[in-house]
């Protein structure tokens, strides 16, 4: 074999691999897959980027797929020693706009509008609540 063709098979070999990561790369299931019609109403993220990160999300849902609750929660970023709160709303009930850290994240008045909870902790173990304030 002639160098010439060595490089084209190289050349042809890289394109091919560089191909295959794109395509895998893009194909990837994400929040968009999931059963639900969950919409982000609010979100909360700390400013804090030397500490502990904290993030929480306000979602609304179509019904309670409570598995499928629990992968959008997996979707969610969470950063090493953070802590990531998403709270699920039925998309039908009133729902907060806002939402804030503490101790209550948001208003008292959508306590019963909330039908699960999940957290991931800054040990990186979850929590999937259903009804967490009932």
């Amino acid at each position: 074999m002639s160098s010439k063709t060595i490089k084209y098979l190289f050349t042809a070999a890289a394109a091919v691999l560089i191909i295959w990561f794109i395509y895998d790369a893009s194909s990837q299931p994400g929040v968009d897959d999931l059963k639900g019609n969950f919409k982000e109403i609010a979100m909360y993220r700390n400013e804090n980027n030397t500490g502990p990160i904290v993030r929480i999300y306000a979602v609304t849902v179509a019904d309670t797929l409570w598995n499928e609750m629990r992968k959008y929660g997996d979707y969610m970023p969470h950063t090493k020693y953070g802590n990531t709160k998403v709270y699920f709303f039925l998309a039908d009930k009133p729902a907060p706009t806002a939402v804030y850290p503490g101790d209550a994240n948001f208003d008292a008045r959508f306590h019963n509008n909330a039908v699960a909870r999940y957290e991931k902790d800054a040990m990186g173990q979850i929590a999937f609540v259903k009804y967490p304030f009932r």
